[in-house]
């Protein structure tokens, strides 16, 4: 009946989750004016910080404006990423921290998430419930478009669901995050 209408909508409702496929994310990418790419364990357990940089200049080649945002977290030990994009030969001046990126994810076109989970949790800025309230996030969800490259839907370190990868703006391409860029960069190749 009508009384039962109450707050139970929210956890009824299916969460619907956008999957991309290479193509989709080249075309994505490949036509923005600006992308910040976010690196997280996933792509340490993948070893696919060269293709993360290869896409990189095949974006900057075409003119978009390539940023990287490292969360000090991000990884298994704190500058796991900035190690791993050294590795890869990343310019170090393209690297961004938590706080010189955030207020640009609102102003970006496109942002590109490899493996990363709980430092891009919503949840941890809007849920006071939830058990990384209060952690610093990298704000990807503010940006215009956002694709996530993960093996599943399987929470991070944390365990928690990402409010992230069900909502509108956000794709998901699944697979290992080094097979998944080497398609893309395939497709950016092919436009």
């Amino acid at each position: 009946g009508a009384e039962a209408s109450g707050g139970t909508t929210e956890s009824a409702e299916e969460k619907v989750v956008r999957e991309a496929t290479p193509e989709d994310a080249a075309v994505a990418m490949a036509y923005s004016g600006s992308a910040i790419l976010v690196p997280g364990y996933g792509l340490a357990v993948a070893r696919a910080q060269h293709q993360l940089k290869e896409v990189g200049e095949l974006l900057e080649a075409r003119g978009v404006d390539v940023r990287y945002a490292i969360h000090p977290v991000a990884g298994r030990m704190p500058g796991h990423m900035n190690v791993l994009l050294a590795e890869a030969d990343v310019p170090y001046d393209k690297l961004y921290d938590l706080d010189e990126i955030n207020d640009r994810f609102p102003d970006t076109d496109f942002v590109l998430v490899i493996g990363a989970n709980d430092v891009v949790n919503p949840a941890a800025r809007d849920e006071q419930g939830s058990p990384i309230y209060g952690m610093p996030i990298l704000e990807v969800d503010k940006s215009r478009q956002v694709l996530v490259l993960k093996r599943s839907l399987n929470p991070g370190f944390a365990g928690l669901d990402n409010e992230l990868f069900y909502k509108e703006n956000t794709m998901m391409l699944f697979g290992d995050a080094q097979d998944s860029l080497t398609r893309v960069i395939g497709e950016i190749k092919e436009l």
